[in-house]
């Protein structure tokens, strides 16, 4: 199948090129609505089967008001607030203004609460409260946008007031995304491109990923523009798709550029030469894109719409990549011919047309191997220190809390990043997100009791009276101990939540519906795992032919990823390398980390894997070829990670913790797995099982076998006709030698 796609895309490759830029056309003018559909709510994050939800809904049907929607206006007064005394000028404007609002269906203050909480302790600031009707998404940004200009407007609330609560907090961490994406386009794009023209040796070479990222970002824009006519697709769908375009492209990239120099030094521009392109990194390619997009593809199976919108755009930008490295680049190289190495030094090039022939030219190459054999030299020792280090790393896993992503993650240079910090730092315990139980019963004599079981359990500050809502359902409300998403807290409802409720009851509100997000992955988590397992082992046994290899390859995957997550905790949750202790890591980066750096860490697993089943096809013998792998990838492997981590480590410049979580998470896996497993692990491993690794059950391998798998294709080195380039000429210059005798020479 390669072989002929090579020949088909040779032959054709003024037309292939045609029709992949007009394919970039269409999805660049289909694509190019997508900031304006994607989604950033609070519902992003929750989980719609929830029976917090069913709470939510209750209370919304009832009252009119959305329970997980609001405003908090914080007014700083240049006089003491007394409570029992007349409002300040400010606070009767921003009631006003508040009022104003056809969203807002009731304000609550100070005064009109009664509660004196809503007073910072030095008497000099007060939140007001608006509880808001459903809004889409557009309208929070348009009433968002409204309440600032107004604000801004009002001479008696000028300099002194400042808008948060959860709605606000959610559209300003929209933008404060979009801006910090765009700072971190800027910073990576221009170290990224010096690096490419480094690892690629050639400013023509190194074009060509920036052409591949391009190219898949479109497709994977116009691909996400295409969902969002049918589901809501969140904005932290863009900033994995921008990181994974550069970093798939990089990868694919350099992983057929390199073997297309391979081939060129071997034989000469021209058919054959990709060809063997096509077959040898063509077949990888395919396979470990596929294991990326399988990977984030389990994604898809936790109810959250943010999960599901990266797990989403980790598909569609996985499968983009592939078509541009099988498509695109081959028909671009066959234009390109020996003209890929122009625009280098010299040097670079007097290397890349011998690193082909007995890989002596490139010194990288000799370094590699080297390393190979000293591994090899103490496999036992090395694999031992290795699964240590890994161990180690992980350790701080077991410590690991969790959080939401709410207006706290916001700088408090952002107005609801202000509010957030405000209300935790100069406000005793104002009840700006009380739990709210909603009970199913139309009596409500009955709930008196349970609601004096509520105020008994520690981290509870006060319990209201029990209020109907309907025919059918009453509301207790909870003021919990400090901030909504603190350990108090959570503690505190999560022991409510265990109580036994004289009817069935639901709960809702910040705390409460942070713990149901909470449940909903860890019941889902089993199902992503058996997924993710299952769909792995499946593609290493069609690529590889062995069964030992996929599940060799699930253990060193889930030590790496292991590791990332236990340095997320050191560094962030932990407070190490300058960087705020938090309370907990954001419930989602986990996840998204894990199928990340799981996807990524199969992907070079099957480069490496590739290149070892090819030298043992040549003839080699378990040791040398495993060392002629690493050898031959590493290099690759190295760069590939080493531009990788710039991309996404790029994330980590957010101002949004948990977007530095994802970031420098992923980017910290994928280092480590491309150096300590990849270098180390993986070799040491290989060489104390030799052949074994290679093992598979009789019918396994026949099916392997009956359905072509069990081995690479061969070339027919004999030019094709009408061919007439020097490369299939130059064939004849090889003496005669058997395609096996070839291969020899190049592993």
């Amino acid at each position: 199948m390669f072989s002929a796609l090579g020949s088909a895309l040779h032959a054709k490759r003024r037309l292939t090129l045609y029709l992949v830029i007009g394919l970039a056309v269409l999805a660049a003018l289909f694509g190019g609505t997508l900031q304006s559909k994607v989604t950033n709510g609070l519902a992003d994050y929750d989980d719609p089967t929830g029976s917090h939800t069913v709470a939510r809904k209750v209370i919304q049907d009832a009252t009119g008001i959305d329970p997980q929607q609001g405003y908090a206006l914080l007014i700083r007064t240049d006089e003491a607030i007394e409570p029992g005394g007349p409002r300040p000028k400010a606070v009767t404007a921003g009631i006003a203004l508040l009022k104003d609002r056809p969203e807002v269906k009731r304000v609550i203050d100070y005064k009109s609460a009664g509660d004196p909480a809503l007073i910072s302790r030095d008497a000099r600031s007060t939140v007001l409260v608006g509880a808001v009707g459903p809004m889409k998404d557009k309208e929070t940004k348009d009433a968002e946008k409204a309440l600032r200009e107004a604000i801004d407007a009002d001479p008696a609330l000028r300099g002194h007031a400042h808008l948060g609560g959860p709605t606000i907090g959610m559209v300003q961490v929209g933008e404060v995304t979009t801006k910090d994406l765009s700072m971190a386009e800027g910073i990576a794009l221009p170290v990224v491109l010096v690096l490419l023209f480094l690892v690629f040796r050639g400013l023509v070479a190194a074009l060509l990923p920036v052409m591949g990222a391009i190219l898949t970002l479109l497709l994977t824009m116009a691909g996400l523009r295409l969902v969002t006519l049918f589901d809501n697709v969140s904005t932290g769908a863009l900033n994995l798709a921008f990181a994974l375009a550069l970093g798939l492209a990089v990868d694919f990239g350099l992983l057929i550029v390199s073997r297309y120099r391979d081939e060129l030094a071997q034989h000469g521009a021209g058919a054959l030469a990709l060809r063997r392109t096509m077959e040898t990194a063509g077949r990888t390619v395919l396979f470990s894109g596929l294991t990326v997009a399988a990977a984030l593809a389990a994604l898809l199976v936790f109810p959250q719409p943010y999960l599901q919108s990266m797990g989403m755009a980790g598909v569609i930008t996985s499968l983009a990549a592939v078509l541009f490295a099988l498509l695109a680049l081959p028909a671009v190289l066959a234009l390109l011919g020996d003209r890929v190495n122009s625009l280098a030094p010299r040097r670079w090039q007097r290397v890349t047309r011998t690193e082909g022939t007995e890989g002596s030219g490139d010194p990288a190459v000799r370094r590699w191997r080297r390393i190979a054999q000293l591994v090899m030299r103490r496999p036992v020792v090395v694999a031992v220190a290795a699964t240590a280090l890994l161990l180690a790393l992980a350790s701080p896993v077991l410590g690991i809390r969790f959080t939401g992503a709410d207006a706290s993650a916001l700088p408090t240079g952002i107005s609801a990043g202000k509010v957030s910090a405000a209300l935790q730092d100069d406000f005793a315990e104002p009840a700006t997100s009380p739990l709210r139980v909603v009970a199913d019963t139309s009596d409500g004599g009955r709930l008196g009791a349970y609601a004096k079981e509520i105020a008994e359990v520690p981290g509870v500050e006060a319990v209201a009276k029990p209020v109907r809502l309907d025919a059918g359902h009453w509301e207790i409300d909870a003021v919990l101990e400090g901030e909504p998403l603190g350990t108090a807290a959570k503690d505190a409802a999560d022991e409510v939540r265990s109580l036994d409720a004289p009817t069935p009851v639901r709960f809702t509100g910040q705390t409460a519906d942070f713990l149901s997000q909470k449940d909903g992955i860890r019941d889902r988590l089993p199902l992503a795992i058996g997924v993710l397992a299952l769909v792995t082992l499946l593609l290493l046994f069609a690529f590889t032919g062995s069964v030992v290899l996929p599940f060799k390859a699930l253990l060193m995957n889930t030590l790496s990823t292991g590791a990332a997550l236990g340095f997320l905790v050191w560094v962030f949750q932990d407070g190490n390398l300058g960087f705020t202790a938090q309370s907990g890591i954001e419930s989602t980066t986990p996840v998204l980390v894990f199928a990340l750096a799981f996807g990524l860490s199969t992907d070079y697993n099957v480069f490496l894997l590739g290149r070892i089943k090819e030298a043992r096809a040549a003839g080699l013998d378990d040791r040398t070829a495993v060392a002629e792998g690493l050898a031959r990838t590493g290099r690759i492997v190295t760069s590939a990670a080493l531009l990788f981590c710039v991309a996404v480590g790029a994330l980590a410049l957010s101002r949004l913790v948990f977007v530095k979580e994802l970031g420098l998470g992923t980017a910290f896996a994928v280092i480590l797995d491309a150096t300590v497993v990849r270098a180390l692990l993986v070799p040491a491993l290989m060489t104390l099982l030799g052949g074994a690794n290679w093992w598979a059950p009789g019918p396994l391998r026949r099916l392997h076998a009956a359905l072509r798998l069990d081995r690479m294709e061969t070339s027919d080195d004999t030019p094709e006709p009408g061919s007439g380039n020097s490369g299939d000429a130059g064939d004849s210059g090889s003496g005669g030698r058997t395609g096996r005798e070839e291969a020899v020479s190049r592993a």
